[in-house]
């Protein structure tokens, strides 16, 4: 048994030695986004679940899925290599990207694989591997993609399987750099030592616990969903349906329903937005459409929110006000929301010289923390 013990030590020491040499010879030429989509049946998707050697096996078993490559992804260096992204210095994450037939095997399909492999509420690595590098994400190829990640992700998060929240990012891939030779089909190429590092990782006894109990479990967009299950994520709020008064009395706060449904005016000074000096955007309060950000919010000295320009005017309306008697006024609507929001005037800052003010009842803040969980990535850039 001794003898037997020292043999398995040193098999193990011998491929530890020979797994060090490969990674100074054995290196696959990087070339940006290597996998392409060749015809209308062929499509990639890309995603962070910690080691890769791991993320592999489950995909590659799929029917319709053509190839499974290791990786890395998303990080600031010209280039990847594998010393170098383990070290956590090129801010990479290991990858795997799959090639798949989208006739046969569906995104939603490849992200209900991908959740069950990994601890989504994991901020600092997976399993056993601790660090930026090997933490989990999702990282899209285009709008379509973006819009089912989220549906998906929120949907895991609204089932409650777990305490904490759901740590997993949703990235736009920008680069995808193959991983060495040597890494790819490890599973298959190096079985004894793959077994021996997959068993000890810890990542089989949290499947086991956490996933195997929950395997009807459904992350997959519904067509009744009302919020980002559409082409792209950006635009679910033009699904928005408007409720009845009734609903709206019941959904709103008085004040919120007097502004946004009667036109009225909160008073000055009283509005929980009014003075809000943190970083994000302000949405509509009923359909959640895009309309001011911090980056244009000024010190206006009327005590209401004010704004020298809007981030989306298709979603800000102009509308002749001659109410009041107080002559010709520019009243301000949301285009999906239909919400009465403030009026615009003619003496606020450059770069527009425009004065937005709004009533704060008739918004929803959303930090820039919480902008990318929210489906609102894409106005990140607002911040840059």
């Amino acid at each position: 048994m001794k003898k037997l013990f020292i043999s398995i030590i040193s098999i193990i020491l011998i491929s530890v030695g020979y797994l060090s040499i490969q990674a100074e010879s054995d290196t696959k030429t990087v070339t940006k986004n290597a996998i392409s989509s060749d015809s209308t049946n062929v499509a990639l998707a890309t995603f962070a679940g910690g080691c890769f050697w791991c993320m592999e096996p489950p995909f590659e078993k799929l029917e319709g899925v053509i190839s499974a490559v290791s990786g890395y992804a998303g990080g600031s260096a010209a280039n990847a290599e594998y010393r170098k992204v383990a070290s956590g210095k090129t801010n990479h994450l290991e990858v795997v990207q799959i090639k798949y037939n989208p006739e046969l095997v569906s995104y939603e399909s490849l992200l209900e694989v991908f959740w069950r492999q990994i601890d989504p509420t994991d901020e600092g690595g997976s399993f056993v591997d601790r660090g930026k590098q090997y933490t989990s994400a999702i990282f899209y190829h285009n709008e379509q993609q973006k819009s089912i990640a989220l549906v998906s992700k929120k949907a895991l998060a609204d089932s409650k399987i777990f305490e904490d929240a759901i740590a997993t990012n949703v990235y736009q891939l920008e680069e995808f750099f193959p991983a060495e030779n040597y890494h790819q089909d490890y599973y298959l190429e190096n079985p004894v030592r793959y077994k021996l590092y997959r068993n000890g990782s810890g990542r089989d006894q949290f499947i086991k616990k956490n996933w195997n109990q929950h395997a009807e479990l459904d992350l997959t967009p519904t067509d009744n969903s009302n919020t980002m299950n559409k082409s792209t994520v950006a635009e679910f709020w033009k699904e928005f349906t408007k409720p009845t008064a009734k609903e709206l009395k019941q959904s709103l706060t008085p004040i919120q329903f007097k502004v946004t449904q009667k036109d009225g005016t909160e008073r000055a000074f009283t509005g929980e937005n009014w003075d809000n000096k943190e970083a994000g955007i302000y949405v509509d309060v009923l359909s959640g459409e895009p309309l001011f950000s911090s980056t244009h919010k000024y010190k206006s000295g009327t005590g209401w929110p004010s704004f020298w320009d809007s981030i989306d005017k298709d979603n800000v309306l102009e509308k002749e006000d001659n109410s009041l008697f107080m002559g010709k006024r520019v009243e301000l609507r949301s285009k999906y929301g239909d919400s009465h929001l403030g009026h615009v005037f003619p003496d606020g800052p450059q770069p527009t010289g425009m004065r937005y003010c709004i009533n704060g009842a008739s918004l929803r803040f959303i930090a820039k923390a919480d902008m990318q969980q929210e489906g609102y990535a894409e106005y990140l850039n607002l911040f840059n």
